[in-house]
Formats: structure tokens, sequence, C-alpha cells
């Protein structure tokens, strides 16, 4: 099993770090690249609607909604 891998990211103008397992980070950057976004971009999209769920959490439910679409 991999470690998580950490990426710093600039959230609402302030800057946040995010550690997510590779195969996560992988879905995310497809992800974003489909949308023509930035990871950043993306990831602040996740945030806004993410509720009370951690940040982690939340990217990595969404990434797997969005290979599921896929």
């Amino acid at each position: 099993m991999e470690p998580l891998k950490k990426r710093s990211l600039n959230l609402a103008g302030h800057a946040t770090s995010l550690a997510l397992e590779p195969e996560f980070w992988v879905v995310l950057d497809s992800w974003a690249a489909v949308e023509s976004l930035s990871l950043a971009a993306l990831v602040r999209r996740i945030d806004s609607t993410r509720g009370a769920r951690p940040l982690a959490s939340a990217c990595r439910v969404a990434a797997l909604e969005f290979a599921g679409r896929r």
C-alpha cells in the first residue's frame, strides 16, 4: 500500500494541504483536465459542496462518483 501523497493548494485565499492516496490524485487530475479546470479549482468546487464531511473524505467520494460516471 502506497503512503498518502500530500499536495498544497490555495482554497478561498488560504493555503492548505490535502493528503490522499495516489490513486485518488490520478482521478482528480483527470477530472480537472476533462473540466478544463486547475486541480485547485476542482477541489474548491468539492469544498463548496462538502457540508460537514472532511475535505479529504469529500475528495475521495467525489473522485469515486466521477470514476463511476466514466
